[in-house]
């Protein structure tokens, strides 16, 4: 069975700027699967890449196996969900969930029933004669995601459509999106900066960087086991030792990466139990998260560390800032990092 979405050495060049750089990539039919990165690291000209907006300088981009390169937007069986949610304001919700059909001149009666379908499929049922402006943020882009389904694309591509959405709303909407793509059987494309919602969403995870791929794995996968100390930092914010204060605790140069809830704070200067691995460090700063509390020390060479300790009993509020502690933590949680070649 043929790949949803084949991206075969495919590069988009704008003047001298590689904005994607050889990329290789194969997503399934059926996946919910998530391009993440920083803003300018590509990911949202791939998306542009596989809706035909935008056409590769080199390489090949196949749907369903058939290559479409060079194809039209309109003849590619997928549809873009936008952060703008890009609604008709003199239309209806109905007519703008309905707009597709229209266009594909589906008769009246057709477009009606299936637009109240989507409508009641995303949970708005009874709001088709509204117009966008009497909604929510939420509500339209629900609307956004009913018009998108309508002409049952074989590829759903979103566009950061979250983004404009508060934290508690944009939570909700993160369990209605994966909960329709479960029921839907659809290939969803999602593009987002916050590695959060590709974590709790997505089947497997695209990190990009500079144009390029560097990481596709599973949400676990990626957390546990970066592979560079760009994966390590930009999900979930891993420490990265490297330089002399690798050599010195390890007694080799690589770089390696330890999650900050791996680490304990002991104010003895002790030497680190069997299995341990530490060092020395002053408090620099502490941030109150309610369940948890970060605490940012800084070692002697001048590396900042994080470490996150629960907030129970006595662990709250023990060092002061400026305190001196020693942070340690278990050899078995260390990942080792590829070095990451320049650009």
């Amino acid at each position: 069975m043929p790949a949803a979405i084949e991206f075969q050495q495919v590069s988009r060049r704008f003047g001298s700027v590689r904005a994607v750089d050889g990329v290789n990539l194969s997503i399934a039919a059926g996946e919910f699967f998530a391009l993440l990165g920083p803003s300018g690291s590509g990911k949202t000209t791939c998306l542009r890449l596989i809706a035909g907006f935008e056409q590769p300088s080199s390489g090949h981009v196949l749907l369903d196996g058939a290559d479409v390169t060079g194809v039209p937007p309109y003849e590619r069986n997928v549809n873009t969900v936008f952060q703008d949610y890009a609604l008709f304001p003199h239309m209806t919700v109905a007519e703008n969930v309905a707009y597709g059909l229209r266009v594909r001149r589906v008769p009246a009666g057709e477009q009606r029933k299936r637009a109240h379908e989507m409508l009641a499929l995303v949970q708005l049922e009874g709001l088709g004669e509204r117009s966008p402006l009497q909604l929510s943020g939420g509500q339209k882009q629900r609307v956004a995601l009913a018009r998108a389904l309508i002409n049952h694309p074989a590829v759903l591509l979103l566009d950061e459509p979250l983004g404009a959405l508060d934290l508690k709303l944009r939570e909700a909407m993160q369990i209605e999106l994966k909960n329709l793509q479960r029921k839907l059987k659809i290939t969803f494309v999602y593009v987002t900066h916050d590695q959060g919602e590709a974590l709790s969403m997505a089947d497997r995870v695209a990190v990009f960087d500079r144009g390029r791929i560097e990481q596709l794995d599973t949400p676990r996968g990626l957390y546990m086991r970066p592979r560079t100390a760009f994966v390590a930092r930009f999900v979930g914010g891993a420490n990265v030792i490297e330089g002399d204060l690798a050599r010195r605790l390890t007694g080799a140069p690589r770089p390696f990466a330890i999650r900050a809830e791996m680490m304990s704070l002991d104010g003895s200067a002790a030497p680190s139990g069997d299995g341990q691995v530490g060092c020395e460090a002053t408090v620099i700063d502490v941030q109150y998260h309610g369940a948890s509390s970060r605490w940012q020390v800084c070692t002697d060479d001048g590396t900042v560390l994080a470490v996150v300790r629960a907030e129970s009993g006595s662990a709250a509020g023990t060092y002061a800032i400026g305190g001196k502690v020693r942070v340690a933590w278990p050899a078995v949680q260390m990942v080792p990092l590829e070095e990451t070649p320049a650009a």
